[in-house]
C-alpha cells in the first residue's frame, strides 16, 4: 500500500511538510516541502506528537538532508554530477514525498528532481518496527539526451551537533583486525576510507559511532551509529567546519570510480544503517545486533555449530587418513561440523603450496582418492558434518584456468600483471558474467555432486591491484570496482537463492569481509587470521562495536600460537573463543587427554550458553584499552533470566589491583545464581552455587580471584573466568 504522504504529517511551516520517520525507540525528521528542499530537523530519542511538532517550529538547522554540489561550492556534498551539456551544478526540489508499509517495517520515499534539468533522486528512509535502525540510501536516474557522469554518489548525510563529541571507529591490518579507535572530533575533515577493491576491513571499517556527551562510556551517555551496508570501496567524511555542526558523509568511495549514469538507468547506493541509543556503545550495539540478527545475517536466527577447521592442523598438507582422525577427534569432543581448508584441489597443477591451483576446482586424487564422497561419508560415521573451503574469485597464473581464460582476470591494458600471495594470484573479473557463471557454477557443481556439504568457507586472499577490465567498455573502465561488487553480490544472491539452507562463512584474509554489504549472504565472518587468544580479546571488543557474536568465528588454536608464538595456557585460549562462535583450528592428535577432556567439556558447556551468547544482549563493562588489567563483558538473554559474564587478565603483576566489574543488564528484583563454567581451580569459587540480586550485582559485581588456584606446576601468568547467571524461579 503507498500512501501520498509522509509517515507522520506535520504543518508547522505555512506550506511546509514536514515527515517524522520512527522506529521505537528513535526518530527522524525531515522538512519536505514540495517545491522546495529537503532538509534535516532532527534525529535522535523518539519524540512524542507534541514534541516532533514543536520541533519544526523551533528548530534552526537550515542543513540540506541531501547536499548536492554546484550553488554552495565550498561546502561539502553527497551528490556531484556533469550534464551531458557540461553544467555541473544540481538545485534539487521535493515533487513528492510516499510511504510504504512492509513487512516490520515502514519506507519513506521522499522523490526529488532538478529544477531545470530532468535528473532525479529518489531519498529512501526505511524504519524497522522491530529494530531501532533506520536504513537511507538514494536512487538516481536521468532522462538527459546523453550519459551524466556522476563524480560523488554518497548514500546519506547527516549533521551531527557539536560539543564535546568522540568518535568510536575501527583500524588495524592484517592478523590485527578490529582494533577499536576513540578520539575527539577536532575542527578539519576526518576521512576514513578503503581502496581494496575485494574487501574492505582489515585496515578500518565502514562502521562508526558519535558518542554525544563526551568521552565514549559502554553503558551510559547518547550515541548515534552508523553502518555503511557495502563490501567494496567505501569513504566516510566527518567535515567540521565553522558552523554548529559536524557534517557526516557515508557511501561508495568515488576515486578512479566516476560513472556515466545512462538515459534511464538507476543508480543505486548502499544503505547506511542509522541507530541511535541513551544507553551509551554497548546500547548502540545491541541495536546493530539485533538488526543484524533478523535481517542483515543469514540465518540470523539459528544456532551456529561448533566445528573444527584443518587449516592450522596440517596447512596443506590434506590427505584422507588426517581428515578422517580429525572428524573423529572433533565428534569425540562434542564438535558438530568439520571443514576441510585449502589444499584439496587441483589435477595439472596440484594444490601444495599457495603459488598454483586456484580455479582448477577438482579433487586432487594423491591426496584424496576417494574425493569430496568419501569425506563426506566419513562425516556421517562420525555422526557431524562436512564442509569445504574455496576460494572462487581467484586464480593462479600457475592453472588451467588461467591457461584457458587469461582474459578473465583484472589486469592493466599493456601493462604485467601485478600478482599477490604466492608471486602468482590474480582476481577475476567479476564485472564479467561469464566470471559470474563460473563462479556460481563452481559452487552448484559441489552442491549437486554432494548435496551433503553443510557448510563453505568462501575465501578472498587479494586486492584488486591491476586496474582494467578486459569486460567493460574503455569509456566504463571507472566502473570496475563497481561493477566488480555488483557481480560479486549477484553470485551471492544465485547461491542463495538455490541452496537457501547452506552455511556460508565470509572469510578474506581474515577479517576482510566483516561489513554489512556482505553479511546478508554469509552466516558469519572470520574474524582474523591471528587466532591468538590475548590478541583475541582485542580483536573481538572492537568487532563486537557491530557486529553480534553469532557472527564472529572464534577458534580455540595451539600453543605456541602460529601467529604470535606466544605461550598460553588452554583454559584461557577455550575462555576467549567461547565468547563468540565456538570452534577449534588445531591439531588434536598433537592434543594430551587432558586437553581433550577440558575441550570435551567447554564445547558441552557452550552447547548450553549457546542461544545467550548467539542470540543474548551485549554489554561490555570493563574495557581492555583501558589497560587496567582485565576487559570484561555478558551477554543477557532477552528475557534477562540467563547471563554469561566474562573476565580476562590481560597483564600480570606482583601486588597487582584490579578493578572490580560490576555487571549490567539483569533484572534488579530478581536473584541469579551463579557457576562456573570450564572450572580448573582445585577448590570452586566462593561465590559458586550462591545466590544474588541483580541489584547487587550491577552496583558491585562479584570478588574474583586474580590466578586459578592450580598445581604449582600448573601455575600460569594468564586467568580467565566465565560466570554462568540464572534466574532463581
Amino acid at each position: 500500500m503507498i500512501i501520498c504522504v509522509g509517515l507522520s504529517l506535520l504543518t508547522g511551516h505555512a506550506m511546509g511538510q514536514n515527515v517524522v520517520i520512527s522506529t521505537p525507540m528513535t526518530s527522524l525528521v525531515l522538512s519536505a516541502p514540495v517545491g522546495g528542499e529537503l532538509s534535516f530537523v532532527y534525529y535522535g530519542y523518539k519524540l512524542t506528537d507534541a514534541d516532533a511538532s514543536e520541533i519544526t517550529r523551533t528548530e534552526s538547522v537550515n542543513y540540506a538532508a541531501y547536499p548536492v554540489y554546484g550553488l554552495n561550492c565550498p561546502a561539502e556534498t553527497a551528490l556531484a554530477v556533469k550534464h551531458a551539456d557540461g553544467n555541473m551544478t544540481l538545485q534539487m526540489e521535493v515533487i513528492k514525498v510516499t510511504t510504504r508499509e512492509e513487512l516490520n517495517a515502514t519506507t519513506t520515499v521522499i522523490e526529488m528532481k532538478d529544477k531545470v534539468y530532468p535528473f532525479f533522486v529518489n531519498v529512501f528512509y526505511k524504519a524497522f518496527r522491530d529494530a531501532n535502525i533506520i536504513e537511507t540510501w538514494t536512487e538516481i536516474t536521468h532522462k538527459e539526451k546523453t550519459e551524466v557522469t556522476l563524480n560523488q554518489f554518497a548514500s546519506a548525510y547527516l549533521p551531527i551537533r557539536r560539543g564535546n563529541v568522540w568518535l568510536s571507529h575501527l583500524s588495524g591490518s592484517w592478523a590485527a583486525e578490529g582494533q577499536l579507535v576513540q578520539e575527539p572530533l577536532e575542527s578539519g575533515m576526518k576521512i576514513i576510507k578503503n581502496r581494496d577493491g575485494v574487501r574492505n576491513s582489515h585496515t578500518a571499517h565502514a562502521e562508526v559511532m558519535f558518542s554525544l556527551d563526551g568521552k565514549p562510556q559502554e553503558n551510559h551517555g547518547n550515541v548515534v551509529g552508523a553502518a555503511l551496508c557495502y563490501g567494496g570501496n567505501y569513504k566516510l567524511r566527518i567535515d567540521t567546519d565553522d558552523s554548529e555542526y559536524h557534517h557526516f558523509y557515508a557511501g561508495i568511495n568515488e576515486e578512479n570510480s566516476a560513472y556515466h549514469l545512462k538515459k534511464g538507468e538507476v543508480f543505486v547506493t548502499p544503505a547506511l544503517a542509522l541507530t541511535y541509543s541513551g544507553e551509551g556503545l554497548s546500547g548502540c550495539s545491541r541495536n546493530f545486533h539485533r538488526w543484524a540478527r533478523l535481517y542483515k545475517l543469514a540465518h540470523g536466527n539459528a544456532p551456529r555449530k561448533i566445528l573444527l577447521n584443518s587449516w592450522e592442523g596440517v596447512y596443506f598438507d590434506i590427505n584422507e587418513e588426517s581428515m578422517d582422525r580429525m572428524m573423529g577427534d572433533i565428534a569425540s569432543m562434542g564438535g558438530e561440523l568439520f571443514v576441510m581448508d585449502d589444499g584439496w584441489f587441483g589435477d595439472k597443477y596440484p594444490r601444495k603450496s599457495d603459488n598454483s591451483s586456484l580455479g582448477d576446482w577438482v579433487v586432487d586424487r594423491n591426496k584424496l582418492p576417494g574425493g569430496i564422497a568419501r569425506l563426506v561419508s566419513d562425516a556421517k560415521k562420525h555422526g557431524i558434518r562436512f564442509g569445504i573451503w574455496i576460494e572462487p574469485e581467484m586464480t593462479n597464473t600457475n592453472s588451467e584456468l588461467y591457461e584457458q581464460h587469461p582474459e578473465w582476470v583484472i589486469r592493466a591494458p599493456k601493462r604485467d600483471l601485478v600478482m599477490g600471495r604466492g608471486g602468482t594470484q590474480v582476481v577475476l573479473d567479476l564485472s564479467n558474467p561469464e566470471v559470474q557463471d563460473f563462479i556460481f557454477h563452481l559452487v552448484d557443481t559441489l552442491m549437486t555432486r554432494y548435496p551433503d556439504i553443510d557448510y563453505i568457507k568462501w575465501d578472498a586472499n587479494m586486492s584488486i591491484m591491476n586496474h582494467g577490465s578486459g569486460y567493460l567498455s574503455t569509456e566504463d573502465q571507472g566502473h570496475l570496482y563497481i561493477a566488480y561488487h555488483r557481480g560479486f553480490e549477484q553470485v551471492c544472491r544465485r547461491i542463495r537463492d538455490r541452496y537457501p539452507d547452506l552455511t556460508m562463512q565470509a572469510c578474506a584474509s581474515g577479517g576482510g569481509r566483516a561489513n554489512y554489504g556482505v553479511l546478508p549472504y554469509f552466516d558469519e565472518f572470520w574474524v582474523s587470521d591471528n587466532t591468538d587468544a590475548l590478541q583475541r580479546v582485542y580483536m573481538q571488543w572492537g568487532t563486537s562495536y557491530f557486529f553480534p557474536a553469532i557472527a564472529m568465528a572464534s577458534h580455540i588454536s595451539a600453543t605456541p600460537n602460529h601467529q604470535t608464538f606466544r605461550t598460553i595456557p588452554l583454559k584461557y585460549r577455550i575462555d576467549v573463543a567461547m565468547s563468540g562462535r565456538l570452534g577449534m583450528e588445531i591439531q588434536p592428535r598433537n592434543m594430551s587427554d587432558e586437553e581433550k577432556a577440558l575441550c570435551r567439556k567447554a564445547i558441552a558447556e557452550y552447547k548450553e550458553i549457546r542461544p545467550v551468547v548467539q542470540m543474548g544482549d551485549i554489554y561490555r563493562l570493563l574495557s581492555p584499552y583501558d589497560r587496567q588489567g582485565a576487559a570484561s563483558l555478558m551477554y543477557v538473554s532477552p528475557e534477562k533470566d540467563r547471563a554469561v559474564f566474562y573476565w580476562w587478565k590481560t597483564e600480570h603483576f606482583c601486588n597487582q589491583h584490579l578493578p572490580r566489574v560490576r555487571m549490567a543488564g539483569l533484572l534488579p528484583d530478581k536473584c541469579y545464581t551463579v557457576h562456573e563454567l570450564n572450572r580448573i581451580d582445585k577448590e570452586p569459587l566462593a561465590v559458586e552455587g550462591k545466590m544474588f540480586s541483580g541489584a547487587f550485582l550491577m552496583a558491585n559485581g562479584l570478588e574474583l580471584p586474580y590466578n586459578h588456584r592450580v598445581d604449582y606446576h600448573k601455575q600460569s601468568d594468564y586467568s580467565s573466568r566465565i560466570l554462568y547467571l540464572e534466574e532463581v524461579k
